[in-house]
């Protein structure tokens, strides 16, 4: 009979654990950053955590985890699936037209509802708002919360691909899972 209670409470305490990886996993993806679209801020292969969010929750500085630019001209291009990029301007904030042709040539002054202005920190291999304008609160994964620290020699990380500068991965740590 004793074992009978042990048994429940152990497989209890694993629904338990379970349950909390599961949440842990909603919430929360490890991405591999790919290319140099974030150098000096992230290099290619370092790993970071980010927190599924809404728009509501980034601020001006934050750097996100979006998915890649949408329309007629982009969905000719192979695109990759996520992009890492800083948040400078949220709903609400002045568009900084004076960084990009196609923020130059909108109408607005300020972003609007639903939109923000994605710049990777290295404009000469950045694919973002400087070319494309504004993405949007649909795109949007999470904010970086913070970098994993680098792994030794032969950790599993994945290389580069050609013509993915700032290419983003969620997945495992190791190895990466790609989408």
């Amino acid at each position: 009979m004793t074992r009978e209670p042990a048994a429940l409470t152990a497989l209890g305490a694993g629904c338990a654990v379970a349950g909390a990886v599961a949440l842990v996993r909603r919430r929360y993806v490890v991405v591999t950053v790919e290319g140099q679209s974030m150098t000096p801020t992230l290099a290619d292969g370092d790993r970071v955590v980010v927190r599924r969010t809404r728009l509501a929750a980034v601020r001006s500085g934050q750097l996100v985890v979006s998915g890649p630019p949408a329309g007629e001209r982009w969905d000719r291009l192979p695109m990759p699936a996520w992009l890492i990029k800083r948040a400078v301007a949220v709903p609400g904030d002045r568009v900084p037209k004076d960084v990009g042709p196609a923020l130059r040539a909108l109408a607005e002054e300020r972003v609007p509802d639903g939109r923000l202005v994605l710049l990777g920190d290295n404009p000469r291999r950045s694919l973002d708002s400087r070319q494309c304008g504004y993405f949007t609160s649909g795109q949007l994964l999470g904010v970086v919360v913070r970098r994993l620290p680098r792994a030794a020699a032969g950790d599993g990380r994945s290389p580069s691909l050609p013509g993915h500068d700032g290419r983003a991965v969620p997945g495992r740590i190791n190895p990466p899972w790609r989408t």
